[in-house]
């Protein structure tokens, strides 16, 4: 008998199936980079074979990735970056001054002056600095420690450590998060991996998205007959809604995490995102210290930002950070275990971060182009919103809210009895099956609501309002002609 056959690897098969692998991982869901996208990449590669289809690109209208839509990136921002990993280019007359001045700023802090080092867990202890004081002047003044400021790779990151510091217990002790529906699937795909409990609380589509506090406590009280609700998540500007939140609305969800002893999650990616008149950004930070030490004493917040949305868009360089407010600082240092188990998030999105909120300011060399250009891009983002909003309302069958803030728009369509008899027989949420159809005629890759979560009965896509104003134009165009279409085989 051989050595093989004695230790029995002889009969032994794959060591990892989808048997024996992590079946919290087999059963994560992320609708966002799902089944179309997929989909989109094989009929890209079948396009390039020459394959005949009715359109000649495939349009993915599916993410929020600014730059893969065409928006060009801030001057200023790239010319930091350029310095900071190339500092020869600091000789260069090329750059302008107040450039150069933070990429030095940034390359003290890197150890080696480099941005190839390692940082500290944290993060730069100068980009921290930078960060808290921009936090500071956003709220007016409300302190910021720069101590509880964590760099992280894109607030995803982020948002998933703090998950997994939360989450704990069995059974009835499963910690409960809850997170709004629709939700962005970031939340609920964590949740399932690190076997957190999900708790719903919808949205009224029929306010604008608006949060009820109403529906907060009905959601609790529900969560409760079955887990521990331990926190609370918001996204504000929302997504895949594009509400904007009151700040009556903010302090109401302030006041019963409070009562109700829930940690809150503020996911603020979308902040500079602001378009509908009479909306105004507030951070929970802000309204928390406004309402006193009766509420800023006691309340756990976890605010978080990045810098792939915004005007700036940079998702390749996974910059991000968030910001603990009443942490227990035994937690704290657990937290500060936990993310230096990375070592670091990536410096050069750290960098980035630091230019988003150290831009040039007044009287700076930088100071006219990079307003113009940061201007130009948020005033083409909400001209595009006011289009969509109206294009879709015209669209029968199809009811759009005011894509208030955000980059994206999540408009209610009406699918026909036949076309849901149908996807359900062949075992598909019936909004996908109109998205996977709509992919097919047209080349447009949308995601389904039902990715996301919604009211029984009710069907939705989410679609970017990224692309470029003539392609814009022409992706409203074609989903209006495929829905009459659609309607009209269905009927």
């Amino acid at each position: 008998m051989s050595q093989k056959e004695v230790n029995g690897s002889s009969h032994r098969g794959k060591v990892l199936t989808l048997e024996t692998m992590n079946q919290n991982v087999r059963q994560v869901e992320y609708a966002v980079r799902g089944p179309m996208v997929l989909r989109a990449v094989q009929i890209e590669e079948e396009l390039k074979k020459g394959v005949k289809k009715p359109f000649t690109e495939v349009i993915k209208a599916n993410v929020g990735d600014a730059h893969a839509m065409g928006q060009k990136p801030i001057t200023f921002i790239r010319q930091v970056l350029a310095l900071c990993a190339y500092p020869a280019l600091l000789e260069d007359d090329k750059f302008p001054e107040d450039a150069k001045l933070r990429a030095r700023r940034i390359l003290d802090g890197c150890g080696g002056q480099s941005i190839g080092a390692y940082s500290a867990s944290q993060g730069v202890e100068c980009i921290r600095k930078d960060v808290a004081s921009y936090i500071e002047k956003r709220d007016g003044g409300i302190p910021s420690n720069h101590e509880n400021i964590y760099l992280s790779t894109g607030a995803s990151d982020a948002i998933v450590t703090m998950l997994k510091l939360l989450i704990c217990g069995e059974g009835r002790t499963r910690t409960g998060v809850m997170i709004s529906i629709p939700q962005y699937p970031l939340y609920s795909a964590a949740l399932t991996e690190l076997q957190g409990v999900q708790i719903n609380y919808y949205l009224d589509e029929d306010k604008c998205w608006g949060l009820d506090v109403g529906e907060l406590r009905r959601s609790l009280t529900a969560a409760r007959e079955h887990c521990n609700p331990r926190a609370l998540c918001i996204i504000n500007p929302g997504n895949p809604t594009g509400q904007v939140q009151s700040r009556q609305c903010i302090e109401d969800v302030i006041r019963f995490a409070k009562e109700e002893g829930l940690l809150l999650m503020a996911d603020e990616v979308y902040q500079d995102n602001v378009y509908a008149e009479g909306c105004v950004f507030h951070s929970f930070k802000k309204v928390l210290f406004e309402m006193g030490p009766e509420f800023s004493s006691v309340v756990e917040l976890v605010s978080f930002h990045s810098t792939s949305k915004c005007y700036m868009g940079e998702c390749g360089f996974r910059g991000g950070y968030m910001e603990v407010v009443n942490l227990d600082p035994e937690v704290k240092a657990q937290l500060t275990k936990l993310v230096s188990v990375r070592l670091c998030s990536p410096v050069s999105g750290q960098a980035l971060m630091d230019v988003v909120v150290n831009p040039p300011q007044p009287g700076e060399p930088s100071y006219a182009t990079f307003t113009k250009e940061r201007a130009a891009v948020l005033a083409d983002l909400a001209q595009k919103a006011t289009l969509t909003e109206e294009s879709f309302n015209n669209v029968p069958g199809f009811h759009c809210n005011p894509v208030q803030g955000a980059m994206y728009t999540f408009p209610r369509i009406t699918i026909p009895q036949k076309a849901i008899d149908q996807a359900k027989a062949a075992g598909q949420a019936p909004d996908q099956m109109y998205c996977m159809k709509l992919l097919e005629t047209t080349g447009i890759c949308l995601v389904p609501g039902s990715g996301f979560g919604q009211r029984e009965g009710t069907f939705h896509f989410r679609m970017t309002i990224l692309p470029p104003k003539e392609k814009l134009k022409y992706v409203l165009e074609k989903i209006a002609e495929f829905n009459a279409q659609f309607l009209q085989d269905y009927s």
